[in-house]
């Protein structure tokens, strides 16, 4: 009798242990998970400053051309920035009918737009710009010839230096670029431009063949092309997190 009621105890007890674990299952089942991935990456805030190598290449190849260009930005979101140019430009133009030598400086203003996704802590870019530029500058003009299509008089060609300064050249562009992060905070940067002009002084009898900072006129199309290379430095000034979640079901 002693033994049936233990018997009877512990079936009692495995009944009661059965039922509780078979409630609260039940109530995990209602209950969907959710496991959230969760990755925190530091973003670099600062001013990035560089040179165009470019440009100093050219100088040193090239016997007709020298100049500078000083790029800088500053990140004030995630994907943007405002950026822009300074520089000096002195280019001779050198054909069968003109000897000219056009110098002068300008300044480019604008934002570029980041349109890569980096993984984790990376911080390179592939991004489009838009500047606004604005150029001063003056014309050297050692000698040109004046064609004459009847050939039997000769060419007119005159040797006479002449100088025309105060020339000023407003234009806009955009541009298509990248920057890679080579090593912490040091970036090599590339990118290609098209330029459209808003206005621009000319000179007395003929047209500007070349604007500082805008380029080669192309017979006046209104239409001028560029390129950059460069290397620039990323001065650190603070960081921000930047944080995305992942949810499962």
């Amino acid at each position: 009798m002693k033994q049936q009621r233990t018997l009877l105890l512990h079936i009692k007890s495995f009944l009661v242990l059965f039922l509780f674990c078979a409630s609260v299952n039940a109530q995990n089942d209602t209950i969907a998970e959710i496991s959230v991935d969760t990755t925190r990456v530091k973003l670099k805030y600062g001013l990035r400053l560089g040179g165009d190598i470019g440009k100093l290449i050219r100088t040193t190849l090239d016997d007709d051309y020298s100049g500078f260009e000083i790029q800088g930005d500053y990140r004030i979101k995630k994907d943007l920035y405002i950026a822009g140019e300074i520089g000096f430009e002195e280019k001779s133009t050198i054909n069968d009918y003109l000897d000219i030598t056009s110098k002068g400086s300008y300044i480019k203003a604008g934002v570029d737009y980041n349109m890569y996704e980096n993984w984790l802590d990376m911080d390179n870019m592939i991004y489009a710009g838009f500047r606004i530029g604005a150029s001063t500058f003056s014309h050297d003009l050692n000698s040109f010839t004046v064609y004459n299509t009847n050939q039997y008089w000769e060419q007119f060609t005159s040797t006479e230096n002449e100088s025309f300064s105060g020339l000023t050249a407003i234009w806009a562009e955009i541009m298509l670029g990248i920057k890679v992060e080579l090593f912490n905070n040091l970036y090599m940067c590339l990118n290609a431009q098209l330029k459209v002009s808003a206005s621009e002084t000319e000179p007395n009898n003929f047209q500007n063949v070349y604007i500082p900072g805008f380029g080669k006129t192309y017979d006046s199309t209104g239409i001028g092309v560029g390129y950059s290379y460069f290397l620039s430095y990323r001065i650190p000034l603070y960081k921000k997190y930047k944080q995305s979640a992942e949810a499962k079901n």
